[in-house]
């Protein structure tokens, strides 16, 4: 059986978001995740949610793949909102206020995640190391270890995916084996993950120490080679078009 694509692993394909350089693609993700916070409710956040749907489109990012990420966080996002909208002292009901807050947070994380998810399926590991090479570059002159740093980013990204693999591979074993994750309460269930979680943390710190063997035997000491030029115009560019996106956002 064919496994599925992790979420956020990197989706090779010939789009306009793939053909951007890290580097730019990096700094557009910040000013996204500060646009999707900064930006007033209702206005600006509908120009945040447009922008997110222009990047989803031009990166062939299915929207599908936005829930799919909010969906860890679905229990304590439904609890927030209930939290903030139901009203227990003096006259208990429902505050329209506390709701509407609510629900705007909950969209703002929604459009951060988007955003993410657009970054980390349109670029690939080595590239995402790299860009923060060459960005945290400066950092370097008052001895803040950026190579370290880039390589240690690279690496726990590369483990996401490997990481969706194993638990896919884990848990088909054991339902093969007659594990059944969705029958029995709560106790049940908990004991058939844990045939499950077990295995998966061995497996990858198995895979942890054959990368640090592999590592030491190629006398890897932390330096790092980076090969980028110059940021093209045209990326230039559309960092510029994004912090007039970002202002445009903040200010309505």
């Amino acid at each position: 059986m064919r496994n599925p694509v992790a979420l956020g692993a990197y989706v090779p394909a010939r789009t306009l978001v793939h053909a951007i350089d890290a580097r730019a693609k990096l700094v557009l993700l910040v000013i996204a995740t500060v646009a999707s916070f900064a930006s007033p409710a209702p206005v600006g956040l509908a120009v945040a949610a447009a922008g997110l749907v222009v990047a989803l489109a031009a990166s062939r990012t299915s929207p599908r793949a936005v829930l799919r990420g909010l969906r860890p966080a679905a229990l304590l996002l439904a609890v927030s909102v209930l939290g903030n909208a139901v009203v227990l002292v003096g006259q208990p009901g429902i505050s329209l206020a506390g709701l509407s807050r609510s629900v705007t947070v909950v969209l703002r994380v929604a459009l951060v995640v988007g955003f993410a998810l657009v970054f980390s399926s349109t670029t690939p590991q080595p590239a995402i190391a790299d860009a923060l090479a060459a960005l945290m570059a400066p950092l370097s002159r008052v001895g803040v270890p950026v190579t370290s740093i880039a390589m240690s980013a690279s690496i726990a990204l590369r483990f996401i995916p490997i990481t969706g693999e194993e638990l896919h591979r884990i848990r088909s074993a054991q339902r093969a084996r007659g594990a059944r994750f969705d029958e029995g309460g709560v106790r049940e269930r908990l004991a058939a993950w844990r045939q499950v979680l077990v295995p998966l943390v061995v497996a990858l710190f198995r895979r942890s120490d054959e990368l640090a063997r592999a590592m030491t035997d190629r006398c890897y000491a932390g330096e790092q080679t980076t090969l980028l030029g110059p940021l093209p115009p045209r990326d230039r560019a559309l960092v510029a078009v994004g912090v007039a996106w970002a202002v445009v956002c903040a200010l309505f």
